[in-house]
């Protein structure tokens, strides 16, 4: 069961290390220093989409970038045709969140198994993304905003201070913005992690029929659940997609839904900070593999994963407490001389 958030160390810490970077961060790091990290912080947002929804609900996707790339495209073609973002930014959220119920029902209603749900949001992914790339012509276009086809959407407008369209945000405001947003989420899953609703999520996880036969409705659940990841997920996209000022089908490709998947077993399924420590590790890799120009930078990282597939199975954050937690048991041992006692997890 999840431990009590007021007793939980590793909240209050990634809550303080969130609100330290938030504020002292600017201070310290140069503009690209500052572009690099906000990359880390959107993709730690969209990450999180997918660590909810499978590490505390059971819900395996494979298509986490059909959201991330509708939110994108929902956010710049909003903001093109209204001037200004703050109202895009909403529907770059609720859009995906709407979307996501509406499969999820279907899905989830529909008694599919893991297997044909986890293809289910494979094909839509792979739908959008096909769909997106046959939209190059000049009939295609949504108001004063062209869909681009494969060429994308140029100049997507850049964050504004919400009522006031000509006051755009600056790279290091702009940070400031999204680690505030990172920081608030991972507060409110947390939250919600802990509450009823997140207790019974976690129940459907572990046993889905004892959950129904004790009364609750593990299909609305689900689709509540899934909701709420699409929406996660397509508020990141409108992140990257003013964060680059530039959006094209890319963010719909599989690599993107493969990411998610990679990013959140290699920190940990069934947390939420080792999926963030993973983001900034392996894209901080991947970007000084880049530099290298030694080996293909995507071979090295499928080489890494393979290792921690089979080394670390659980994930890097779990492994690492199980690994305090039993280093302290033994020094409780050397220490009184009698076997250690292990409390159970209640």
């Amino acid at each position: 069961m999840e431990t009590s958030l007021r007793t939980d160390p590793g909240f209050w810490f990634m809550t303080a290390l969130g609100l330290v970077l938030l504020f002292l961060g600017p201070l310290f790091w140069d503009l690209f220093q500052i572009m690099q990290i906000t990359q880390y912080v959107v993709l730690s947002v969209y990450v999180l989409s997918l660590a909810y929804i499978w590490g505390f609900g059971g819900i395996l996707s494979f298509g986490q970038a059909a959201f991330f790339g509708l939110g994108a495209y929902t956010f710049s073609v909003a903001a093109i045709n209204m001037g200004e973002t703050t109202f895009p930014f909403v529907l770059a959220f609720a859009i995906p969140a709407i979307f996501g119920a509406a499969l999820g029902y279907f899905m989830f209603y529909g008694k599919l198994s893991d297997v044909y749900m986890g293809v289910v949001t494979m094909v839509v992914t792979l739908i959008f993304w096909k769909l997106i790339n046959h939209t190059a012509g000049p009939e295609y276009a949504i108001g004063d905003a062209r869909l681009g086809g494969f060429n994308g959407i140029p100049s997507v407008p850049v964050l504004n201070v919400p009522g006031d369209a000509q006051a755009w945000l600056d790279p290091g405001q702009m940070f400031q913005v999204f680690m505030a947003i990172l920081t608030l989420l991972y507060v409110l899953l947390r939250i919600l992690i802990a509450s009823d609703f997140g207790r019974i999520s976690m129940g459907i996880r572990e046993n889905e029929t004892r959950a129904a036969l004790l009364g609750y409705d593990v299909r609305r659940h689900k689709v509540i659940m899934f909701a709420l990841g699409a929406g996660i997920a397509g508020m990141a996209g409108g992140m990257w997609a003013t964060y680059q000022t530039f959006i094209d089908p890319n963010v719909f490709s599989l690599e993107m839904s493969a990411k998610a998947l990679i990013w959140t077993m290699a920190g940990g399924v069934g947390t939420l900070a080792g999926p963030i420590v993973a983001v900034v590790l392996l894209q901080y890799l991947s970007l000084k593999l880049g530099e290298m120009h030694i080996l293909n930078n995507n071979f090295i990282l499928g080489g890494i994963m393979m290792v921690l597939v089979l080394l670390v199975p659980k994930g890097g954050l779990p492994t690492l407490r199980d690994g305090i937690a039993a280093l302290r048991v033994r020094g409780s041992v050397r220490r009184s001389g009698t076997p250690g006692k292990v409390a159970p997890d209640v």
